[in-house]
């Protein structure tokens, strides 16, 4: 599975190894004595230790280390950001783009194409704070006050708690958007849709829940298969780049990229 696709995260693997048309499917629990969550993690770890499993292929956004970067001239500070250099994708275009998830694990998956597609991504971790909302508004409202239109798309567990949870969002952030911003927010995943035509994996809602009644069965947003959630996202997004600009602004951020490289070897010392 992890050759076909990478990255994906523990999560995904298990749902794909739940599959019963495997030959040996695991159990679809993650707790309790038969627990098949445990026993995919297990396998994972036991592989990448080995150097059977390269670890680059399992992400893991949950944690994460916070370092200070530190440089030795002026010089180096450029000759280290060059590569860094991004040209404005969205410069000529009048959508600004954001991607949320419920989950950092989902975020650990798309991270690479909301990166190459310079669009932010989002991991709410469940009802988003309303800090994290009230700040992501003002960004917002930075990029659109000159009349562009914010397009938002939502990634998520489809059960009682999931399908609320967008919905809250939403309306907190429309609570602090200016008056002249336009937001169209959608769900991309989980729908009720996608369950029935990617043949997803399901369980029972949990009993006495008494939210979302509509929902009758319940789906996690990792049981999308990686390579398709990424795909998926990515056709989205681009629909709204004009045409060529991905190609464009990477022959311009090549150019960049070099000037700034010259600069650092004149501050260095190395310009011939």
């Amino acid at each position: 599975v992890l050759e076909e696709d990478h990255p994906q995260s523990v999560r995904h693997v298990f749902y794909r190894m739940t599959d019963p048309r495997l030959p040996v499917p695991v159990p679809k629990t993650d707790h309790g004595p038969n627990n098949g969550y445990r026993a995919v993690q297990d396998r994972i770890k036991k592989l990448r230790r080995s150097g059977q499993l390269p670890y680059g292929w399992i992400a893991d956004a949950t944690r994460r280390g916070y370092h200070t970067s530190t440089f030795a001239d002026a010089g180096a500070f450029l000759s280290q950001m060059a590569g860094l250099y991004r040209g404005d994708l969205w410069a000529q275009s009048p959508y600004y783009v954001e991607v949320w998830c419920e989950s950092r694990s989902i975020a650990g998956v798309i991270e690479d194409t909301c990166r190459e597609l310079a669009v932010s991504l989002y991991p709410c971790g469940g009802f988003s704070s309303i800090t994290l909302a009230y700040e992501a508004a003002q960004t917002i409202n930075w990029h659109c006050g000159e009349g562009k239109l914010c397009l938002i798309y939502y990634i998520g567990d489809y059960d009682p708690a999931g399908v609320l949870i967008d919905r809250a969002l939403e309306r907190e952030l429309r609570e602090h958007l200016g008056s002249e911003v336009g937001l169209h927010f959608r769900r991309m995943g989980i729908t009720e849709d996608q369950i029935a035509e990617f043949d997803l994996p399901t369980k029972p809602r949990k009993p006495g829940d008494k939210r979302a009644l509509h929902v009758k069965e319940t789906v996690e947003a990792e049981a999308m298969p990686a390579s398709i959630l990424r795909t998926l996202l990515r056709q989205e997004i681009e629909r709204w780049l004009p045409e060529g600009a991905l190609e464009t602004v990477k022959v311009a951020e090549a150019s960049e990229q070099q000037h700034i490289r010259r600069m650092a070897d004149i501050l260095q010392g190395r310009d011939e």
